[in-house]
């Protein structure tokens, strides 16, 4: 049988690992509704990384002898071959991913599999194996956030001298450069990058020792477990150990975050590439076409994050939902906390791997860019700037400005486009070097300071960027 099947034939109550309390069977729809083996098998890994920590702590306690311990770590490696290679036939009947290998362990190497479970519990377990997951994909995620972050700083310096419009409002407001926007882009993911790798901090922490709440009374050495499996400390109550969830809504209020960034870079990569805007084209491999319209593209990439954002954001509502009622310590309810974990971690490295493969092929098209800057009087705020150098209150300054555009939409001509005389009309201070701020050149080189979007500005940027990104 393939890895994804699961067997399903009832098994009565006294062959339960747990069963021994109980007289009757578990019914055969309760048992189904109850199982979590069908998401949770996605932890077998960690949940054998978790019992091969443990073993050796129980041998080093004096709980295992070394036998005990060589059958015990044997046994588990086979079954996570097994696993890995879809050997395994997870069974309803088992309930869940530490019962199924346990179970498989126990056929396996016989009586010391059934020691394996001393000191510990299945809440402690689970929440050991969450932590583990979820630490890996927190490091991967990292990962392609700096991938997609290289994207953008090549993409920034190639085209640090490309002019486009800025908008506020959706409304042309002052020239900027295709480079300096491709680094605002950046900034967001490094905030990212840095919300992540803090989010990390509180889920390394060990909750394996805490038992079923309230610790076990075996010697165990919770320390030495901590530091075989790379945890950075213990956790430091077991009841909190047990039924703590913080850290998975943090990461979802972390990966929605990234996602609402994702998402208006959707935004914006949908309308560049519009007819309309006609800024950018995007490699045919990352787009559509229409089962009725030949002549569309689609941007369905960029498309589809934006949309994926909103089951982002519901994983989040679901998780903080899932823990806002609950009593300490461990409850069944928490069985819900995996699927809307294990779906916002695909959903995130699926939409950032896109957009890390994407980014890099991005085509500019300057010249569309630069006829869209001159239609909407992107230099106006240039003009007023020029008025105040030459000794014009600001605010006269502004309402004069604001009488030459209202020319300029009567005349149909941008600032640029007037005469000395037409200007002049509106200020006897304006002479011949009105121009040099006027031009779209002009425009964006004057702002050369930090933050700011000239060219040089840009470069200067760039290469902080590629320093940071190499030291990671």
């Amino acid at each position: 049988m393939s890895k994804n099947t699961v067997e399903t034939s009832t098994k009565t109550s006294e062959n339960k690992l747990w069963g021994g309390r109980f007289a009757e069977d578990t019914d055969a729809f309760v048992e189904a509704f109850t199982a979590s083996i069908m998401f949770d098998k996605r932890l077998a890994n960690q949940d054998i990384q978790g019992s091969e920590a443990h073993a050796e702590m129980l041998h080093k306690v004096g709980v295992l002898n070394a036998q005990e311990l060589a059958d015990i770590q044997q046994g588990l490696a086979a079954i996570r071959k097994d696993a890995a290679e879809g050997k395994v036939e997870w069974s309803i009947a088992l309930e869940d991913v530490h019962m199924n290998i346990e179970a498989r362990l126990t056929d396996r190497i016989g009586i010391a599999g059934k020691k394996l479970h001393t000191g510990r519990s299945r809440n402690d377990q689970i929440a050991t194996d969450i932590r583990l997951w979820l630490r890996e994909q927190v490091d991967f995620i990292a990962g392609e956030i700096t991938r997609l972050q290289q994207g953008l700083v090549e993409l920034a310096e190639r085209e640090a001298h490309t002019i486009l419009p800025g908008f506020t409002h959706l409304q042309v407001a002052q020239p900027i450069t295709f480079g300096h926007h491709m680094m605002a882009w950046y900034e967001m993911l490094e905030r990212d990058y840095e919300r992540l790798l803090d989010c990390r901090k509180r889920i390394n922490v060990m909750p394996l020792g805490s038992a079923a709440l309230a610790g076990t009374s075996y010697p165990i050495d919770r320390e030495f477990t901590s530091q075989l499996l790379s945890f950075d400390r213990p956790s430091r109550n077991s009841l909190d150990g047990v039924s703590d969830r913080d850290f998975a809504i943090e990461f979802t209020s972390v990966a929605s975050v990234i996602m609402m960034h994702l998402s208006r870079f959707s935004e914006e990569l949908v309308l560049w590439t519009s007819a309309q805007f006609d800024f950018i084209n995007l490699p045919d491999r990352f787009c559509t076409g229409s089962s009725i319209m030949p002549q569309k593209k689609n941007p369905d990439v960029p498309e589809l994050v934006r949309g994926k954002t909103g089951r982002v954001y519901g994983s989040l509502i679901s998780l903080m939902t899932l823990m806002k009622s609950q009593p300490l310590a461990y409850n069944k309810d928490n069985q819900e906390d995996k699927e809307p974990l294990f779906d916002t971690v695909d959903t995130l490295i699926g939409s950032l791997r896109s957009f890390a493969d994407m980014m890099p092929y991005v085509e500019t098209k300057p010249e569309s860019m630069r006829r869209a800057a001159m239609q909407g009087f992107a230099t106006a705020t240039d003009l007023a700037d020029y008025l105040v150098v030459k000794g014009m209150p600001f605010r006269d300054a502004h309402e004069v400005v604001g009488k030459a555009v209202a020319f300029g939409v009567e005349t149909k001509q941008d600032l640029s486009e007037m005469t000395l005389e037409e200007l002049k009309q509106f200020s006897d201070v304006i002479t011949e070097d009105v121009f040099d701020v006027l031009t779209l050149e002009g425009s964006v080189a004057a702002r050369n300071h930090i933050g700011g979007t000239a060219p040089e500005q840009v470069l200067l940027q760039v290469a902080v960027a590629k320093a940071s990104l190499a030291a990671r």
